[in-house]
C-alpha cells in the first residue's frame, strides 16, 4: 500500500462520499478502506453508478410484460421480443454533465456508451435516436453548445455506421448552462443468442478486450453526481475522449467471439470502467475475482491501480470465457486489431480483489458495490414546491389574447421548439445500411425496416418538461402517451419503453417531490398501455448556478409495424381531394402551451388535460384504421396546437388545405393552440369517409370533419390564409439563421 494517501473522513467527502457512507464502508469492511478501495467505493456508490436516491422508486414502475426477454434492470439494456425468432435491444442514457463542459466529446461518447450497452448483448445496433434540450438561442455559449453537440453525435455516429432515425430538440431558459444530451439505440438479435453481464465458472479467464486504459474520464461517473458549478470547467478530464473507429471494429469483433458460444459473460467499461464491470459482473455470477492490474494494457506511463480501476477510456470491455478457450477470444480480437489480454480469473468467495505491483491494493465483497445489492438506498425528503399554487390557478382568461391568428401561427412557426430541426438532423447520417423507412423530419417516429422480413421497428423519443414543471404526475402520463401515440401515427404497435429521467438535485425536497410524483404518473400510462419499463438511466443534478432544469423523464417508446411497406404512416398531406378529420378529445386549455411562452412570454397554467382510458381507446381505433389501410396521413397534436399540426402537414407535403374549424368546442384561440392530449389529424380519401366515420363513432371516439386537401395554401375559414411555400421557408430555416448568428 506504499505512497497512498491516508484515507481520512476530510477524504471522504472530496469523493463525494458522506460521513454516514464512510461509516458504512468501514464497518462493512472492519477497517478503514485502502486509498484505492476509497476510490472504488466512492464511484460505485455515486449517483450515477448506484442510483441511491432513486433505486426504490424505480422498482414501484411496471416491470413486467409479455413481450420482455428479460427483466427490467437485469442486463445492460431491454430486451423485447419481435417475433420470427428475433428480439429487439435497447437503452437510452444520459451524457449530460459531460456535454455541459466539452460538448464534441461529451455527445459523441455518450453515442459510444449506448450502442457498446446494446451489443454487449449480443445484438447488432441498426438505429439510434436522441433527446437533446438546451437554453435559449439568444445565447452564444448555447448556440456553441448545440453546434458541439450534433457535431459530436454526428461524427461518431456516422462513422460507426448507424443511422439516427428520430430524436427531438427542445429550447428553454430553463436548460442554460446544464443541456441534457440523451442518446437512445435500438439493436437485433436473434432469439437464444443474446450475452449477459456475469462472472462464473471458477478458473474460468477474465479478458480486457478493445482499446487502451488512460486518464481520461477518471472519476466521471462522480462528476456526473454532482450540480454544474464554475469549477466544472476544471473537470474536463473527467470527459471521455471517444474513436468511433475503434468502436466500429470492437462491435465486430464482439459479435465474432459471441458466437464462438467461448463467452461466459460480457460487459461494457463505462461508467466507472473496471471497477464497475468486474464488480458487477461478480455480484451477479456470485462468485469471487482476482484482478491482476499490471496486466492491462495502459497508453500512459506510471498509471496507479487508483488509476486504472477508475479509468473510463472508452471502447473497452470485460469478457469471462471458458478455461482453455481464452485463446479463441483474444485471437479474434487481435485479428480486429485491438488489445485481448487476460488480466484475471473467476475465484471462490465473494470479493473482488484488485493487484498492482505484487499487493493487493483493493479487496471489496462485490455485493457491496452494486445497483440494488449493498450499495445505499435511500427515500429523500419531499415537498410540494411553492409555485404550484401560483402557476396551476393563474387566470389565462385574463390575458390579452392578439386576435390576428394568422400572424400568431407564423410567430410560434418561428418558435425554435416548433420550427424544422433540419439543421440538426442533416448533419446525420439517417440512410446508412439502407433500411430507414422514416427518418428525422417530416414523420412523427422514426421506421426502419427488419431485414428479411416484412416487419419494422418505429421508435420516438419524447417529453415536454414544461408539463412536468407545471404538473408533474401528469406530465410523467404525458410523455408515455405521446410518445406511444407518435408511435401509432407511425403504424406502430407500442411495445415497451426505456427512459432517462433527469432531474434537479434529490437533497432538495421540493425537487424528489416531482420525481416521485413525474414517476408515478409514468406508472400510470405504461399500465394503462401495456408498455412496461425495460430499464434506462437516472441522471440527478441537473441545475446551473441559478436553478434546476424543467424535470425531465425521457421517454423512449419502442413498436412493431407488422407490414413496414404498406402500413407505415406520415404526416404529410399527400392527395388533392383527400378529406381531412380530427379525431378525439375536445381542444379545451392553453396552460403550459407555447402558445403561451411565444406570445405573452409565460411558462404557467396545468398542464394539458388527459383521460388515459380515453387516450388507449384513441390509439386503439386510430390503430386499427392505418393497418386497415384507410390513413393516408396522420399527425398528433402537440406543441402549437391545431394550428401548427395543420401547417406542419401541409409545409411536409407540400400541399394546402381548406379548413373549417367552427364545430370544435373551445374559444377560437383553444381551439387553434390548445396542447390538450388525445387529439390527432388524419386525412382519408372520400371513398373511405364514410367508413372512416363509422369506425371512431364505433369505437366511441368523436370524429370531425375539418375540410379538405387543395391547393397551394392553408385556408382556415372565417381566420385567413398562410401559403403553405412560405410556411416551409420560414419554418425550415430559424434554426440555421440562429446559428449564423
Amino acid at each position: 500500500m506504499a505512497n497512498e494517501p491516508e484515507v481520512t473522513l476530510d477524504l471522504a467527502l472530496e469523493h463525494g462520499l458522506n460521513e454516514e457512507e464512510f461509516e458504512m464502508i468501514k464497518t462493512r469492511l472492519g477497517r478503514v478502506p485502502t486509498f484505492t478501495e476509497l476510490g472504488v467505493y466512492s464511484v460505485m456508490w455515486s449517483e450515477h453508478c448506484s442510483y441511491k436516491n432513486s433505486i426504490i422508486e424505480l422498482k414501484k414502475l411496471p416491470r413486467d410484460g409479455e413481450h420482455l426477454l428479460v427483466e427490467a434492470g437485469e442486463e445492460n439494456a431491454g430486451l423485447v421480443d419481435i417475433g420470427e425468432g428475433l428480439g429487439c435491444a435497447f437503452k437510452i442514457e444520459s451524457h449530460n454533465h459531460p456535454s455541459a463542459v466539452e460538448p464534441y466529446q461529451g455527445a459523441a461518447t455518450g453515442v459510444g456508451g449506448i450502442h457498446r450497452d446494446i451489443f454487449t448483448m449480443g445484438a447488432r445496433p441498426i438505429a439510434s435516436l436522441n433527446s437533446l434540450r438546451f437554453g435559449s438561442m439568444d445565447e452564444p455559449r448555447v448556440r456553441f453548445l448545440l453546434d458541439g453537440v450534433v457535431r459530436g453525435i454526428g461524427d461518431y455516429g456516422n462513422s460507426f455506421g448507424v443511422p439516427v432515425i428520430a430524436g427531438e430538440v427542445y429550447f428553454d431558459e430553463s436548460y442554460e448552462g446544464n443541456p441534457l444530451v440523451n442518446a437512445m439505440s435500438i439493436g437485433i438479435v436473434k432469439a437464444g443468442e443474446t450475452a449477459s453481464a456475469i462472472a462464473k465458472g471458477i478458473g474460468n479467464p477474465v479478458i480486457i478486450v478493445g482499446a487502451s486504459t488512460g486518464r481520461d474520464g477518471i472519476h466521471g461517473a462522480t462528476f456526473a453526481s454532482e450540480e454544474i458549478s464554475e469549477e466544472s470547467e476544471a473537470k474536463r478530464p473527467s470527459v471521455q475522449v471517444g474513436d468511433p473507429f475503434t468502436e466500429k471494429l470492437l462491435l465486430e469483433a464482439s459479435l465474432e467471439a459471441l458466437k464462438t458460444a467461448a463467452v461466459i459473460g460480457m460487459q461494457d467499461m463505462g461508467a466507472a470502467g473496471i471497477a464497475c464491470s468486474t464488480s458487477e459482473m461478480t455480484a451477479k455470477g456470485e462468485q469471487g475475482m482476482l484482478v491482476d492490474l499490471d496486466k492491462v494494457p495502459a497508453r500512459e506511463d506510471g498509471m496507479t491501480a487508483y488509476e486504472l480501476l477508475l479509468s473510463e477510456s472508452q471502447e473497452r470491455m470485460l469478457i469471462v470465457s471458458e478455461k482453455g478457450r481464452e485463446q479463441e477470444i483474444i485471437d479474434i480480437y487481435e485479428k480486429w486489431d485491438l488489445h485481448g489480454v487476460v488480466i484475471g480469473e473467476v475465484v471462490d468467495g465473494d470479493k473482488v480483489t484488485y493487484m498492482k505491483d505484487g499487493e493487493v491494493k483493493a479487496e471489496i465483497p462485490a455485493e457491496h458495490l452494486v445497483l440494488g445489492g449493498g450499495a445505499p438506498q435511500y427515500i429523500r425528503e419531499t415537498k410540494k414546491p411553492a409555485y404550484l399554487e401560483e402557476t396551476q390557478n393563474f387566470d389565462i382568461d385574463s390575458l390579452n389574447h392578439p386576435e390576428d391568428h394568422i400572424e400568431t401561427i407564423k410567430k410560434l412557426l418561428n418558435s425554435p421548439n416548433i420550427a424544422s430541426k433540419k439543421w440538426v438532423h442533416e448533419q446525420y447520417d439517417t440512410t446508412v445500411r439502407t433500411n430507414t423507412v422514416t427518418a428525422p423530419g417530416a414523420s412523427d417516429s422514426g421506421v426502419i425496416r427488419i431485414k428479411g422480413t416484412k416487419r419494422g421497428l418505429v421508435a420516438k423519443t419524447d417529453c415536454n418538461g414544461r408539463y412536468v414543471y407545471l404538473n408533474p404526475r401528469r406530465g410523467g402520463q404525458i410523455a408515455v402517451v405521446e410518445s406511444a401515440r407518435n408511435v401509432v401515427c407511425s403504424g406502430g404497435q407500442p411495445l415497451a419503453i426505456t427512459n432517462c429521467l433527469n432531474f434537479g438535485n434529490p437533497y432538495k425536497p421540493e425537487v424528489y417531490w416531482t420525481f416521485k410524483e413525474a414517476l408515478a404518473g409514468m406508472g400510470d400510462a405504461c399500465k394503462a398501455l401495456n408498455t412496461p419499463v425495460t430499464g434506462g438511466n437516472v441522471s440527478f443534478y441537473n441545475e446551473n448556478p441559478n436553478a434546476a432544469i424543467f424535470p425531465s423523464p425521457i421517454i423512449g417508446m419502442l413498436g412493431l409495424i407488422e407490414d413496414v411497406e404498406n402500413h407505415t404512416t406520415t404526416p404529410s398531406l399527400k392527395n388533392e381531394g383527400d378529406i381531412i378529420l380530427y379525431i378525439g378529445a375536445d381542444r379545451k386549455g392553453l396552460g403550459a402551451t407555447e402558445y403561451l411562452k411565444v406570445i405573452h412570454g409565460l411558462t404557467t397554467g396545468d398542464s394539458p388535460e388527459l383521460d388515459i382510458e380515453f387516450e388507449v381507446k384513441l390509439q386503439q381505433a386510430l390503430l386499427s384504421a392505418i393497418k386497415a389501410g384507410f390513413v393516408t396521413a396522420a399527425h398528433d397534436i402537440s406543441d402549437g396546437g391545431l394550428a401548427i399540426t395543420l401547417a406542419e402537414m401541409a409545409i411536409h407535403g407540400g400541399l394546402g388545405a381548406t379548413v373549417n374549424v367552427e364545430s370544435l368546442s373551445g374559444s377560437k384561440h383553444e381551439v387553434l393552440f390548445s396542447e390538450a392530449q388525445s387529439g390527432v389529424v388524419i386525412t382519408v380519401s372520400k371513398e373511405n369517409l364514410e367508413t372512416i366515420n363509422s369506425h371512431f363513432k364505433g369505437a366511441g371516439i368523436p370524429i370531425t370533419n375539418l375540410g379538405q386537401v387543395k391547393g397551394e395554401t392553408l385556408s382556415l375559414e372565417g381566420i385567413g390564409e398562410l401559403n403553405v411555400a412560405d410556411m416551409k421557408s420560414t419554418y425550415e430555416n430559424v434554426i440555421s439563421k440562429a446559428m449564423e448568428v
